[in-house]
């Protein structure tokens, strides 16, 4: 039996056209020589073609990157955003009449901590929300210069949503889910590849912000959040250079009793590692950290594996520190060559390693639940 799409009825040129298939219309079967079927077809062909034209807007926005779009400064020149490629972006819509405006008190403080790390806010006047951005751009900036002594650059004025919306807009909104920018103040959060990481209500806090942005400027946070290591050392060793820099940073770490009651053993023996992969979390190499058998000096080893911990996250490289294999590299006969080519002093112990470079993690692992943390305050 074949399937057949009905069409009930249509209206074309003021008349009701009865039910025929399309099947039927397009395929010659019908008669579509009268006028009315004419511009029935006409009228789905139109619809056809809007509707893929439309998708295919979609697919070029989606396509765009954030350095693809150029914007007007303050002088009325074409600037390309291309020209902050690889910083932490904050763009917001601004008035300088409107019950937001003293955020700029706190925008101006937050660009001026994290501004020498790669940091820009750009600033888009717009007068679309109850006009409370009226006046030229330069009578604008003059005003934010005089109130609230801004340093990061401003632009021209622009509108954020309708037809005339400018194609940043249009992309950013695009970006966070196609919500029409609801109020001055709105602000989005760029990370330094482009993408954008959050969209901000005019009343979210700042500090909020802040604590979301300190992922990206502070490079140790944001190779943690960017778990940079995922799949890269399968199949080789960490670099000679980078376990040296690991080692320095272990070797400077902050010491109360300034004392050499440690010893360190960093594996990059392949065969070694392959003796006791399997209890290192499969990690291409190894920092072993022993300490005295009496136990005295383990806070001061724990520091210096917080610095090499901190050092390896820095360096891009996924780190975990373990205490569970000690047992086995320590106790067990598989372990044997392992432990012996280590020529760890004698009064002295296994106290944890270190696996670098491990890629026993889960790509499509979810992120921990965040409503799990919670802050106890007398405030």
């Amino acid at each position: 039996m074949k399937k057949i799409l009905f069409l009930h009825g249509f209206f074309a040129s003021g008349q009701y056209v009865p039910a025929v298939t399309l099947k039927e219309a397009f395929e010659g079967e019908a008669d579509v020589t009268t006028p009315d079927l004419i511009n029935l077809k006409n009228y789905i062909m139109r619809k056809v073609l809007f509707c893929l034209m439309a998708l295919l807007g979609v697919l070029t926005l989606s396509a765009q990157r954030i350095y693809d779009f150029k914007v007007k400064n303050d002088a009325g020149q074409e600037v390309s955003l291309s020209d902050y490629k690889g910083k932490v972006l904050l763009i917001v819509n601004t008035a300088t009449r409107c019950g937001f405006t003293p955020q700029y008190k706190d925008l101006e403080p937050l660009y001026q901590k994290y501004h020498a790390q790669g940091f820009e806010i750009l600033d888009f006047p717009c007068n679309q929300f109850g006009q409370q951005a009226p006046g030229t751009i330069q009578q604008i900036h003059s005003f934010c210069t005089a109130n609230f002594d801004i340093h990061f650059p401003q632009f021209d004025k622009i509108d954020v949503n309708g037809e005339h919306a400018h194609p940043l807009y249009t992309w950013l909104k695009e970006q966070t889910g196609g919500g029409d920018i609801k109020w001055n103040f709105t602000k989005f959060l760029i990370g330094r590849d482009g993408k954008v990481i959050k969209r901000y209500e005019s009343r979210d806090q700042v500090s909020t912000i802040e604590a979301d942005m300190q992922m990206e400027v502070n490079p140790v946070l944001s190779n943690i959040m960017a778990r940079r290591s995922i799949r890269k050392y399968l199949d080789k060793p960490v670099e000679h250079e980078k376990l040296e820099t690991i080692a320095l940073a272990g070797i400077n770490a902050p010491s109360a009793m300034n004392r050499q009651n440690w010893a360190v053993r960093i594996i990059e023996d392949p065969q070694l590692m392959a003796d006791v992969k399997g209890q290192t979390r499969n990690a291409p190499n190894l920092i072993c950290v022993c300490t005295p058998a009496n136990g005295r000096f383990d806070l001061d080893a724990g520091l210096m594996g917080q610095n090499m911990m901190l050092a390896a996250q820095a360096l891009g490289l996924g780190t975990c520190i373990q205490t569970g294999p000690v047992r086995f590299l320590t106790n067990d006969e598989k372990a044997k060559a392992f432990r012996d080519s280590l020529d760890i002093p004698a009064d002295y112990k296994l106290l944890y390693v270190i696996s670098i470079g491990y890629p026993d993690e889960q790509p499509d692992a979810k992120p921990r639940d965040a409503s799990k943390v919670k802050y106890l305050s007398n405030k």
